[in-house]
């Protein structure tokens, strides 16, 4: 889930605001806290339960917890470099305000590393490549398709300031309704008719198949898949510009996680989500 985001034009970093401009924090007990920002809403790489079952962490703030993928790759980033994990539970478009501003140290939330977003904060090393289809609900005439070009003529949507929107125009004749503000919110209108079609990254589209079973996941792929760029789709740590040192621990912490790992946590990630039960 990069997302494959588009940060919003014109957010500035804040100069200062008594924050420590080096790595992390510490909390009572002196600690070193990263303080990390996510929805906890973009299953499966973060989102929200009641409890601390399958390593869950606890939202700052909130009774509640948050999993998932980039929860996971947090804890492991975090062990390695030698810190405890801090989830602040954020909207999307206040992650790379909150880096900037020293309200959270890192967004681990699905951003993909774009060349607009690298202007206003760098990035760690990819921690993920999350290829863009489409999802259907069964039973429609998109069902089976086999290419963009069968998705022609669909009334089609995905979400708010994403790539994923932006590739709605590649399917011909397209009927492209307004963007929405969440995932659940694209599930609820795929699965209700309102659209025939969403477009989303792949591993939020196999956890979405796998919590609702009257949807279709489209993994098409090549000259009959979506065609996205390499930043459309490899996924990375927003950090504030200019903390090298910080930057620099996370990719060592990464380049420690092999590929099997990674996967491994994904599927773990989509298992374990709460709508899978």
């Amino acid at each position: 889930m990069k997302r494959l985001k588009k940060i919003i034009a014109g957010v500035l970093c804040v100069a200062t605001v008594g924050v420590l401009a080096g790595c992390g924090s510490k909390n009572a007990s002196n600690e070193k806290v990263l303080r990390v920002g996510m929805e906890a809403a973009y299953a499966p790489f973060n989102y929200t339960q009641t409890d601390d079952a399958n390593g869950a962490v606890k939202i700052k703030g909130s009774n509640e917890y948050a999993n998932g993928y980039d929860v996971m790759m947090a804890k492991k980033i975090a062990d390695k470099i030698g810190y405890t994990v801090e989830i602040n539970k954020m909207e999307w478009d206040g992650l790379v305000p909150g880096v900037n501003s020293g309200k959270i140290d890192v967004s681990i939330a699905g951003q993909s590393i774009t060349a607009e977003r690298l202007q206003t904060v760098d990035f760690s090393d990819p921690y993920y490549k999350a290829n863009i289809v489409a999802l259907t609900k069964k039973g429609t005439a998109y069902e089976n398709a086999k290419s963009i070009a069968d998705l022609k003529g669909a009334i089609c949507t995905s979400q708010l300031n994403t790539v994923w929107y932006d590739m709605l125009k590649q399917i011909p004749d397209a009927n492209i309704q307004p963007a929405m503000d969440t995932v659940p919110s694209l599930i609820v209108a795929l699965s209700s008719g309102k659209v025939n079609v969403v477009a989303v990254d792949k591993p939020t589209a196999m956890a979405a198949a796998y919590s609702n079973p009257d949807l279709v996941m489209l993994d098409l792929q090549g000259d009959k898949g979506f065609k996205a760029s390499d930043e459309d789709v490899n996924m990375g740590i927003a950090i504030k510009k200019g903390n090298k040192e910080l930057t620099d621990k996370i990719n060592k912490a990464l380049s420690e996680i092999s590929e099997e790992e990674r996967n491994k946590m994904m599927e773990e990630a989509i298992k374990v989500q709460p709508l899978s039960k």
